[in-house]
């Protein structure tokens, strides 16, 4: 299960990056993230136009994801006239329950979006449990309920 964690200086920093352009130095620009449950694994994409593959780096740490990517400035021989797109490192860190297989975490890059493909656990899918009675003739009774 993802979990949402607060960042309480998060609309702090969105005006901030109105006003410069950028993402704060004390603080990477925010990546736009969508995270759906799809069958046996959780779905997350990010949004990242104009960011090279090379400079995307996925960690994991105990049950938290980090996905960091820089956007860099092109420069040239011009006069800029506006620049609305933030440049800098951008990073976002999910925090990722017990019920998921952090070691088959899939990620694909394609046309600007970032998908991470993370598997539920098998202790945390749903399983058929047996149950047997104590019946005198040896068989006993079978029934099976799901947890």
């Amino acid at each position: 299960m993802l979990m949402r964690s607060t960042d309480p200086f998060r609309d702090f920093d969105r005006v901030a990056q109105q006003l410069l352009g950028a993402g704060t130095t004390s603080r990477p620009a925010v990546m736009p993230m969508d995270a759906w449950r799809q069958g046996d694994s959780f779905v997350v994409e990010f949004d990242l136009p104009g960011v090279r593959p090379e400079t995307l780096d996925i960690d994991v740490e105990r049950n938290v994801l980090t996905v960091k990517a820089e956007r860099t400035r092109t420069n040239g021989d011009w006069e800029m006239l506006a620049a609305e797109r933030p440049t800098g490192l951008f990073s976002r860190q999910l925090v990722l329950g017990d019920d998921v297989d952090l070691d088959h975490v899939k990620a694909d890059y394609e046309a600007g979006v970032l998908r991470l493909t993370i598997p539920v656990a098998e202790k945390a899918k749903p399983r058929k449990i047996e149950i047997t009675t104590g019946a005198n003739d040896g068989a006993g009774d079978r029934a099976a309920l799901t947890s």
